[in-house]
Parts: structure tokens; C-alpha cells; sequence
């Protein structure tokens, strides 16, 4: 596949999936406003903390090191050896899944509960749940691989909505039956993403399509595991590369969700306050989740294809590198703008937002300075995603190791400044730690980039320097804002609001314009790249 080809793929994917999650998190949003107002924060922290922590290091550990091996290098593999390998996610997840739940029922403080009832219930389920999920993983590496635009997107849409609503009606229905309510809904969402693929597949090979593709898989039997005669059962390169990824998936996942274990493990703050936390810290991360991780996924892929794990910017193929240096210039431009646009304005929109979306139980107390950090830590989550996507596409085995000493070192200096800050600050502490955390990442993550493409003409890197022209409108717009806040809200009446969101618009819509002006390089690759497939559609 040409790289231009890869190029419009990836940003078609990109695109898709960041609009697709807008849509179908808009109905998620109102769904989980609603709960908000009939649960408990007790409650709130136990799922979103405790139990979520449990999901997540399963299935971070069992395929996190997976994916990122399998999806190395050209989609022209031996795809039977590493479905093999696919499939040694799932033994790995029930190895996880029954070690961390067990340290989750015996070693960890139990909820009260009358306060929070079924504890023990909701951590078998949420285990359970983590295994269910890697039974599909064979099925997501093909589809992110051969670059299938909806599927992903529209499979995760649907199981959060299907959690969602279920969540809502047993929350009305049965409000007394605590933590089975969750444990529920986690079942049911790991099941349908999994059958979304599962049925996808099924139509999907063997069909004309497929055969048009050249698909390297005909039969849904070959996404089972399976001995090839005369060969060995695995791809053992891939195999070795995803040993050092494991090691790395690791620290990183100390690092991605450190203040969540310093929380569990720690006890530094309770189970109410955690709550409140989480709820602020899944808010303030909308955009990440709606923008960066697609951006970071799907060209993690493309850096990936277009140009080769392990060799230095010489032995590259030289048009491929001008077209990724260029690439990675302009995503960078685009995150660093999304990035500092939600900085300033999130700073004066911080109190308002928590209180149209939980109310006093959000806007008062420790909640509103929460987000104001977040807003800036959006910045560094910005960054971090696009210069981290191009770093592990193009390190070696070897760099990949060494890179694993550094996040050794991270990972225990973050958890230190965590505890330390959470005690000074409190809950604020840790959003500290993590700008501290994701900063120390951007310096060795630009540190590669600037040493991979210093013996070539290209500087990627002058996309995290914007026009001063506009850098001075982001000042203007945030003094002008912050004093809108002061004057205007949020306990003045709706009257009040208008005029402070007004303000806000008018400060918006000048920063876009000059950024159109200034910015004329990324607004046509945005335009050619990420929005051409919906300009040819309304023509």
C-alpha cells in the first residue's frame, strides 16, 4: 500500500472515529448527568476507582504489549502465528484477572457495606468482564491493521450505550441493589463489543469484498488458534518484541493510572472524595478521549507502515520520510492548538460546566480548581499522545528496552510526588504529579525525535511553536475570560451565565480566526485530510 494511501486511510480513520465518539458520548453524557443526581459518591468512587482500576490493569497487562508488537510492520505477515499469539492474551487476562482479584478482596480495605453493598460481587464481575473483552482481541488487531474505519468505533459506541442505558433503568428501578447495577452493566458492554466483532467477521469473510481485499483470513476458523505442520506455533520475533513491550506496558500503566493506585493502595483520600475526583478527571478527559486517542491509535499505525521499525532516517525510504516528518509536524501543530484552546478557556468554564452537569455536588468544594488543572493538563496529554505514537512506532527491540529503565525510574519518582503533593494539595496533588509525569515523557519522547531526524533536513518539531500573532490572542482571550468569571459567575443567576458564556463565545471565535489567518499550513491539511471525506459527501 503507498504511503499516501496509508496517509488517507489513517486520517479518514482518525477523523471517523473522533466524530463517531462525539455522537454517541453525547447520549453517554446525559445518561451518566442523570445518575449523578441518584447516586451516592461513596458509591461513585468504589465503581469508577476501585473496580475500574481492576479492569483496566487486566486488560492493560494481558494485551497492551500485544497490540503494540502485532501491529508493527506491513499487514503482508504470517497471520496464522500471530493470531496465535493474539490468542495467549486471554490465558494471560485469567492469570490477571484471579491474581488482582483476590488482591482486591483480601489485601485492600473493603467498603462499608451499608454504604456501598456488594463489594465482592462487583470485583468478580469487573474481572470476569476484562476476560470476556480479550476474547475479541484477535478480531480488533485485524480491524485496526487492515484499517477498518467504523468497526472499532461504532463497536465501542454501542456497548457504552448499551451500559449506559442499562445502568439508568436498574439505577431507577433498583437503586438498592448497589454494585450489582454496575457489575451488570460491565458484563453487558464487554459482551456486545466483543459480538460486534464476532458478527462483523462473520459477515464480513468470505464475502466479495473480502475476496476484492486479498483479507488474509477467508474462514472465521482461522481466527482460532492453530498448529501449522513443519512450523513453529508463533512468530518468535513478534514474540520477543512483545516481551519488551510487556515490560514497558507495565511502568506505563503505572504511569497512565498512577494516582488511581497511590488512591487504592495508599488510602489517601476516601472513598467520597475519590468519586468526585474520578467524575472530574473523566470530564476534563472528554477531549482526550475524543480527539487524541484516535489520533494517537491510528497514527501510531501509519507512522508504523510508512516507515521502518529499528532503521535510522537514512536508510528510510526518502519520500517516505519527508511525508512523515511533514505529518508529524502538522499533528503536533493540531494537538498543541486543541491543547492550548482547552487551557484557556477551561480555566474560566471550569465551575460553570461542573455545575450544569452534577450540580452542587461538583461545583462546590475542591471540584472546580480539579478541572482548572485538568484544562492544563490536556495540554501535556496532547503532546504526549502524538510524540509518544511516532517514538514507539520507530524504536528498536533494544530502544524499546532501554526506554523500559527510564519508565522504572519514572514510574517510582511519579508515585513519590503523588503521595507527597496529595498530602500537601490533596486531591489536586495528583493532577501535579501527572503534568510532572506527562512532562518528563515529552522531553525524552522530543529528545528521540530530534536525534531521529537530525541528519536529514527536516524538523518536525517546530510544530509545537505557534504564530505569536495567536499565542498573544490566547492571552488576551484568557485575562478577558478569567475576569468574565469573576464578574459574571456562577452564583449570579442564568442571566449572569449567558453573558459569561457570550463572552466566552466571542473570545472563542476570535482565537479560530486567527488561527485561520496564521495557521494556513494546518488548516488545509486538516481540510485535505481529516474533513475532505465529509466535504465530498455534502456536494
Amino acid at each position: 500500500m503507498a504511503s499516501q494511501d496509508v496517509l488517507s486511510q489513517t486520517t479518514r480513520l482518525a477523523s471517523s472515529s473522533a466524530l463517531l465518539q462525539v455522537l454517541f458520548r453525547a447520549v453517554t453524557f446525559g445518561l451518566n448527568a442523570f445518575t449523578l443526581r441518584h447516586l451516592s459518591r461513596e458509591l461513585l468512587g468504589v465503581v469508577n476507582v476501585r473496580l475500574t482500576l481492576l479492569y483496566s490493569t487486566v486488560l492493560f497487562l494481558a494485551r497492551e504489549a500485544f497490540r503494540r508488537a502485532c501491529l508493527s510492520g506491513s499487514t503482508k505477515r504470517n497471520w496464522t502465528k500471530t493470531i496465535n499469539l493474539l490468542w495467549l492474551t486471554v490465558p494471560l487476562g485469567v492469570f490477571w484477572s484471579v491474581f488482582l482479584g483476590l488482591v482486591w478482596l483480601h489485601l485492600l480495605e473493603v467498603p462499608d457495606p451499608s454504604v456501598v453493598p456488594h463489594y465482592q460481587a462487583g470485583v468478580v464481575a469487573f474481572g470476569l468482564s476484562a476476560v470476556i473483552e480479550l476474547l475479541g482481541e484477535p478480531f480488533w488487531v485485524l480491524a485496526q491493521a487492515h484499517l477498518f474505519v467504523r468497526l472499532k468505533v461504532i463497536a465501542e459506541s454501542l456497548s457504552v450505550v448499551s451500559k449506559c442505558v442499562l445502568t439508568v433503568v436498574l439505577v431507577i428501578l433498583y437503586p438498592q441493589w448497589g454494585l450489582h447495577i454496575f457489575s451488570l452493566a460491565q458484563l453487558l458492554y464487554t459482551s456486545v463489543l466483543v459480538m460486534c466483532y464476532i458478527i462483523y467477521f462473520g459477515m464480513f469473510l468470505g464475502s466479495p469484498e473480502a475476496t476484492k481485499k486479498s483479507f488474509p483470513v477467508t474462514r472465521m476458523k482461522a481466527l482460532l488458534p492453530k498448529v501449522v505442520e513443519d512450523e513453529t506455533f508463533l512468530n518468535w520475533k513478534e514474540a520477543r518484541l512483545t516481551w519488551s513491550f510487556f515490560k514497558q506496558s507495565f511502568l506505563k500503566q503505572i504511569l497512565t493510572e498512577g494516582e488511581r493506585y497511590v488512591m487504592t493502595f495508599l488510602n489517601v483520600l476516601n472513598f467520597g472524595d475519590q468519586g468526585v475526583y474520578d467524575i472530574v478527571n473523566n470530564l476534563g478527559s472528554l477531549v482526550a478521549r475524543f480527539i487524541f486517542l484516535p489520533i494517537e491509535e491510528s497514527f501510531y499505525v501509519f507512522f508504523a507502515k510508512v516507515l521502518e521499525r529499528g532503521k535510522n532516517v537514512k536508510d528510510q525510504k526518502q519520500d517516505d520520510i519527508a511525508m512523515a516528518a511533514n505529518v508529524l509536524e502538522l499533528l503536533l501543530k493540531l494537538v498543541l492548538l486543541i491543547g492550548l484552546t482547552i487551557t484557556v478557556f477551561g480555566y474560566a468554564f471550569s465551575q460553570l460546566a461542573l455545575d450544569i452537569y452534577g450540580g452542587s455536588m461538583l461545583s462546590s468544594g475542591t471540584g472546580p480548581n480539579l478541572l482548572r488543572c485538568y484544562s492544563l493538563y490536556v495540554l501535556f496529554l496532547a503532546i504526549n499522545g502524538v510524540t509518544e505514537c511516532f517514538t514507539f512506532a520507530l524504536m528498536c527491540k533494544e530502544e524499546v528496552d532501554r526506554y523500559n529503565f527510564v519508565m522504572l525510574a519514572l514510574s517510582f519518582t511519579f508515585l513519590c510526588i503523588s503521595y507527597f503533593l496529595t498530602h500537601w494539595h490533596g486531591s489536586v496533588g495528583f493532577i501535579l504529579a501527572n503534568c510532572f509525569n506527562m512532562g518528563i515523557r515529552i522531553a525524552h519522547s522530543t529528545h528521540y525525535i530530534y536525534d531521529y531526524f537530525k541528519e536529514s533536513t527536516y524538523r518536525p518539531l517546530t510544530g509545537l511553536l505557534p504564530s505569536p500573532v495567536l499565542i498573544l490572542v490566547y492571552v488576551i482571550s484568557g485575562v478577558i475570560t478569567v475576569f468574565s468569571e469573576v464578574f459574571f459567575c456562577c452564583d449570579k443567576g442564568w442571566m449572569a451565565r449567558l453573558i459569561h458564556i457570550s463572552i466566552g463565545a466571542v473570545c472563542f471565535a476570535a482565537t479560530i480566526i486567527t488561527m485561520f489567518c496564521t495557521e494556513t499550513k494546518l488548516v488545509h491539511f486538516v481540510r485535505s485530510q481529516f474533513l475532505s471525506r465529509y466535504m465530498k459527501k455534502g456536494t
